[in-house]
């Protein structure tokens, strides 16, 4: 092969040599006899013979990474790719699941840091870095194999509890899981400040520089009654940030989802649950997006107990412009607002089959269609599950449920709901890497890896103290905890 690439550059060269004589006597037509045409036609006969045979050609060289994220693509402990952990529970639908991650035989803690407040954020990956935030409003970044600090970035003073009307936070600063935008290599977060007020930052992920500052607080709003608890979401440049009340129900809120672009520009797209009070949107998860990126939403309870639905206890889709598009409601809507056993507790699961599963505090599940979610009464089917709080994950149409008495395993099989194994001792909002499950007992400090086959004990870790929604990252064999001192990074073996 070597030597015939040889003699054809070697006929390249005389044919070069011989057309520009040509062209110099103003000869541009080429003969069927000419010297030019004698040289190629032996150039395409070498090249023939080089294309026959036993030779092969090799595969084209795996590039490192054809993503625009701007970061690496590590390999993981079973030898298999992943790619970075942006936003809450890995992707637009919440689904919290890596196929390709190691099942442990054991945790062992590989660092951890003591921050500057408490962390109720999902910790997120990017480019090899661990992104914290926490309630002083400082967001970190460290190396996720070492521990070493790359840059830590404070965007205004947290709002104490004695400032507010009620709460359970103290201070309240970032609340709901910040997300990155890969299009812009910049990190959003949510922060609460003194006034209060409500702003969205944008933070360039290899500095900490903040790019970003807008005030998202809408006209009529009471920023001192609502709080930014759900996880935000992204979808075609536009930040979504959903709102609720305050522990306790406090003061004249109303859930609302308000829409940004990520550069800061425009109005701010708007929906307000069309209720007189409350109606929060402020389940850990936040809004779950679908393929076409319409945002599918839970709402709590509302002050209306009787007469017309005013849209909470449901399920909402709304439009990427955040119109209401369609909702669902249980028949008994008035008395679980009464009760406060409404199903805002739990964001919407979308399922691979174009259903929607949602369960809040009451623990009756409902199974709908997502392009026509039913209204009042309109679900496929109910049946009754677990009190639900928190963050889901689901593997195919396997959900795990974050229930107030444990882990509980849900299969939706057609249009029928069958109840999994259930294990009574973590109680966080899970995750999923391989085949097990991983959910804190956030009571107890201790974090726990399930089979998520049967739902055994294939060990366990005791990290400290975490909030009640607290919720594991999972990365290149690694997993990270957000604690009430900082933030944990365990090594699975």
């Amino acid at each position: 092969m070597f030597f015939a690439f040889v003699i054809i550059a070697g006929m390249l060269l005389i044919g070069v040599l011989v057309f520009a004589r040509l062209a110099a006597r103003g000869q541009f037509v080429m003969p069927s006899r000419s010297p030019v045409w004698i040289i190629l036609s032996a150039i395409l006969f070498v090249l023939a013979g080089c294309g026959s045979g036993s030779v092969t050609t090799p595969p084209p060289m795996t590039p490192i990474s054809t993503s625009d994220t701007g970061a690496t693509t590590p390999t993981s402990a079973s030898g298999t790719t992943q790619s970075d952990w942006t936003m809450y529970h890995n992707d637009n639908a919440r689904t919290g699941y890596i196929e390709n991650f190691s099942d442990p035989k054991q945790l062992s803690r590989l660092w951890d840091k003591t921050l500057d407040g408490a962390v109720y954020a999902e910790p997120l990956v990017v480019g090899g870095h661990v992104l914290i935030a926490t309630e002083q409003n400082t967001i970190y970044s460290f190396d996720a194999q070492t521990g070493q600090e790359q840059w830590h970035t404070n965007v205004g003073t947290p709002v104490p509890r004695a400032a507010l009307p009620c709460g359970n936070i103290d201070p309240s600063g970032i609340t709901g899981t910040p997300i990155y935008d890969p299009a812009t290599k910049e990190l959003f977060a949510v922060a609460e400040i003194s006034g209060p007020s409500h702003i969205l930052v944008g933070l360039d992920v290899s500095n900490g520089q903040v790019k970003l500052r807008r005030q998202i607080d809408v006209a009529g709003m009471d920023p001192s009654a609502h709080q930014e608890r759900a996880a935000l979401a992204l979808n075609q440049g536009t930040v979504y940030i959903a709102f609720g009340g305050r522990y306790g129900d406090c003061g004249n809120y109303h859930g609302m989802v308000i829409g940004s672009k990520t550069n800061g520009q425009g109005q701010l797209l708007v929906y307000q649950v069309p209720t007189p009070r409350e109606g929060g949107i402020w389940s850990p998860p936040g809004p779950a997006i679908d393929a076409n990126g319409h945002l599918y939403v839970a709402v709590g309870n509302g002050e209306v107990t009787s007469g017309t639905w005013d849209h909470t206890d449901s399920v909402l889709r709304l439009s990427p412009t955040l119109q209401l598009e369609d909702g669902f409601a249980p028949t008994q809507w008035a008395q679980d607002n009464a009760a406060d056993a409404d199903l805002g507790s739990m964001s919407p699961v979308l399922l691979p089959n174009g259903q929607v599963f949602s369960v809040g505090k009451s623990g009756r599940g409902y199974l709908l269609h997502a392009n026509a979610l039913g209204g009042v009464g309109g679900q496929i089917q109910e049946q009754q599950v677990c009190p639900s709080y928190g963050g889901y994950a689901t593997v195919g149409s396997q959900i795990f449920l974050p229930c107030r008495n444990g882990i509980r395993q849900v299969k939706i099989e057609g249009n029928s709901i069958t109840m999994g194994w259930q294990h009574d001792q973590p109680n966080g909002s899970p995750v999923v890497g391989g085949h097990t499950v991983y959910c804190m007992d956030y009571a107890g400090g201790t974090l726990y890896a399930l089979n998520s086959d049967d739902g055994s004990v294939r060990t366990s870790l005791s990290i400290g103290t975490t909030s009640r929604f607290a919720t594991p990252t999972l990365w290149n064999g690694l997993v990270f905890v957000g604690t009430m001192q900082g933030v944990v990074a365990l090594k699975v073996a």
